[in-house]
């Protein structure tokens, strides 16, 4: 195995139903190479053929947990092997309390991986016993008991931006629409209700600005790009000063109206200027079908 030791190596486990799966679709946001459910001998020798690959991966993600039955047993000496190459990864362990994971369980219908015939509870007591080894050797343990999907995904880039020795930031883009009230945890907020509205075309009314007949709309007009020139040169100025400040998180804030059309077309412009920067990039539509009427996006 011959991966660069500076390579990003997140290994995620824990309890099911504490946001493994959101973990990880975050991590393949960032431009990790993720992969769900490896059984843990296959480890190091798929780090070996990544490392040989024509194009090295240098940010992997895997998850591994109690779905691999008895091949989750050689965790630990998978982690010894890897280790001993002289790469250190990240080991996340999620957990989250009884009380939660069973709400979860009940509110997805699913089961419990150690529990098919049901009983969530002694599924959840049995798993956390299996588990305790590698818990122990965890890096980070994260408690999601209190956390919503937003909450979690800033706390997994606030560790990721520790791990990863990120010379550039993370940054989250969140859209929104000001009628559902803005976002608490952004650093900076734009207002972009001043663009063109698409939503006073009726064939542009029930889609979104991900849509590409609405992305011309908002951005063709000379006021979008006039103002696409100033907010790209007030980046280009403000983001080097974060940095050197020893910022690793952003979080941006584009607001229109319903959260529908304007805020996104112009999210998504700004998600390829910070991509071409090198800066790692997540995007929340968080309003995106709610719609102008404060409903869903028809």
């Amino acid at each position: 195995m011959c991966l660069d030791p500076n390579a990003s190596i997140i290994i995620i486990t824990g309890l099911s139903g504490a946001g493994k799966s959101h973990a990880l679709k975050t991590l393949e946001d960032l431009g990790y190479f993720c992969v769900d459910n490896l059984p843990p001998s296959l480890i190091p020798k798929f780090m070996e053929l990544c490392s040989h690959a024509v194009e090295p991966r240098e940010k992997i993600a895997l998850v591994v947990d109690i779905r691999g039955g008895e091949f989750f047993q050689d965790l630990a000496n998978a982690m010894t092997d890897i280790e001993s190459s002289g790469i250190n990864p990240l080991i996340l362990f999620l957990e989250a309390d009884d009380d939660t994971l069973i709400r979860r369980y009940k509110l997805t219908r699913r089961r419990h991986p150690l529990s098919p015939r049901g009983g969530i509870f002694e599924g959840i007591k049995d798993e956390r016993i299996r588990l305790q080894a590698i818990r122990d050797r965890a890096t980070t343990i994260v408690d999601t008991s209190e956390l919503t999907p937003a909450g979690l995904r800033k706390e997994l880039l606030e560790i990721i931006s520790r791990h990863a020795k990120i010379k550039k930031l993370i940054i989250t883009l969140i859209t929104f629409g000001f009628k559902h009230g803005l976002p608490k945890d952004a650093d900076l907020v734009f207002d972009v209700r001043f663009l063109p509205n698409p939503h006073y075309v009726p064939e542009l009314q029930p889609l979104t600005g991900l849509d590409a007949q609405v992305s011309k709309f908002v951005l063709e007009p000379a006021v979008t790009r006039k103002f696409l020139r100033h907010l790209v040169k007030f980046m280009d100025f403000l983001l080097p000063n974060f940095i050197e400040e020893g910022k690793t998180h952003l979080t941006i804030a584009i607001g229109c109206t319903g959260g529908q059309h304007r805020s996104v077309a112009i999210a998504e412009n700004m998600k390829s200027y910070f991509e071409s920067k090198e800066h790692m990039v997540v995007i929340e539509h968080r309003d995106i079908q709610r719609g102008e009427s404060g409903g869903p996006a028809q």
